[in-house]
Formats: structure tokens, C-alpha cells, sequence
């Protein structure tokens, strides 16, 4: 894999391995907070891998005043009791990883107290991901939406999105489902993390 120098970035929800592992091999990042929310991306939603497959989770948004509106607008709708959905499907997916027990009792709080601002709630989830794998690239959020990319910054706000086929792979861990579903490529973060604990740093 190339080691891009400064990388720019969406905000997503528990992003994809492919996502940190470029985190963590750049020299600097900028998160984008400015631009308009898209539907159908990684900046509301992740896939984790349960006993049949992957298992795409969605946090519900509320509805915004007009189509385009900026990502750093975007509110986090209470209907669906979707916390509850989501912590219960990790928890279904991940209970019998060998490394659940010891990053839970940080990343259960998330599903159970409101943060109003969906950009706020994946910062938050962020920063507790980059703390687990250690990750240290100095990081900041943009100050306006980056039209123009700067010379030796590779942008990654498009390229990483569910609806895109990815080039990404890393070399197979193990997952409790494996030896029925096959080792399946570039889950949530949380993924490796749960299953391999402090070792997850060394897959990316």
C-alpha cells in the first residue's frame, strides 16, 4: 500500500479497517465536516460481521430542512430505538470474541446516552478507536469544505463508500464465523479489534 502523506477524510460510523489503515499510515489527516451529507455511506453506517454475513447498521437521522446540508448539521433521530439495535447486534456478533470483554465497557456508553450531532457521535467513536489501536496522526477537522485539494493530500472523502468497490485487502485474522462464512474483507474496525485485541494494529 502507498503511505499517502496528508489524507482527507469523511466522518464516518465505526469506519471500515481500509479507513484506518490509511489513518494510520499518513502523516496528517483532516476529517470533513463541512460538506453535504450523503445517503447510503459509511457517515451513518458500518457493517459488522454476525453468524450469516455482514450486517449493516444504520443510525437514523432526522430529515434535514433542505437536500443538501452540511454534515456538521446533521442531527441523530431517537426513533426506532435504534441504540438498542445496535448495541444488541454487536453484542450478538462479537460476545464470543476473544477480545470483547476488554473494550466493551468503553464503547457500550455510546448506546446508551443521546448525542445530538451525528459528526459529534462519530468523533467520539473515533478518538476511543484511535486510542485502542494507538493511532497518533496528527488529526484536525476541516474549516470549511475543501474544494481545491492540496498538492500531496490523497482524498478518500469518495472513495471510500459502500457502493464502491475497493482495491483494499489485509492479510486474514481470525473471526469467530470463519471457518462457516470464509474470512471476509474490511468490516468496522470494531471487527479486528474485537478479535484480535492489541494485536489489531499490526493488520492495518
Amino acid at each position: 500500500m502507498n503511505r499517502p502523506g496528508s489524507c482527507l477524510f469523511s466522518s464516518f460510523y465505526l469506519a471500515s479497517i481500509e479507513y484506518y489503515s490509511v489513518l494510520f499510515r499518513a502523516q496528517n489527516a483532516v476529517i470533513e465536516i463541512h460538506e453535504n451529507y450523503q445517503k447510503q455511506s459509511y457517515r451513518n453506517r458500518c457493517n459488522i460481521v454476525g453468524a450469516n454475513g455482514l450486517i449493516p447498521l444504520s443510525i437514523p437521522i432526522e430529515k434535514p430542512d433542505s437536500p443538501k446540508c452540511r454534515m456538521k448539521e446533521i442531527r441523530i433521530a431517537d426513533h426506532g430505538n435504534w441504540r438498542h439495535l445496535h448495541w444488541n447486534a454487536i453484542l450478538s456478533a462479537y460476545n464470543s470474541t476473544p477480545f470483547f470483554e476488554y473494550y466493551a465497557d468503553e464503547l457500550q456508553p455510546f448506546y446508551e446516552k443521546e448525542i445530538p450531532f451525528l459528526v459529534d457521535f462519530n468523533l467520539q467513536l473515533h478518538e476511543l478507536v484511535c486510542g485502542w489501536l494507538q493511532i497518533e496522526t496528527p488529526t484536525r477537522l476541516s474549516s470549511e469544505y475543501i474544494v481545491e485539494i492540496p498538492e500531496g493530500t490523497s482524498d478518500y472523502r469518495e472513495t471510500i463508500h459502500p457502493k464502491r468497490p475497493s482495491d483494499f485487502t489485509t492479510k486474514p485474522y481470525y473471526q469467530v464465523f470463519r471457518e462457516k462464512l470464509g474470512f471476509i474483507q474490511n468490516a468496522s474496525i470494531i471487527d479486528l479489534v474485537f478479535n484480535m485485541g492489541n494485536e489489531a494494529r499490526l493488520w492495518l
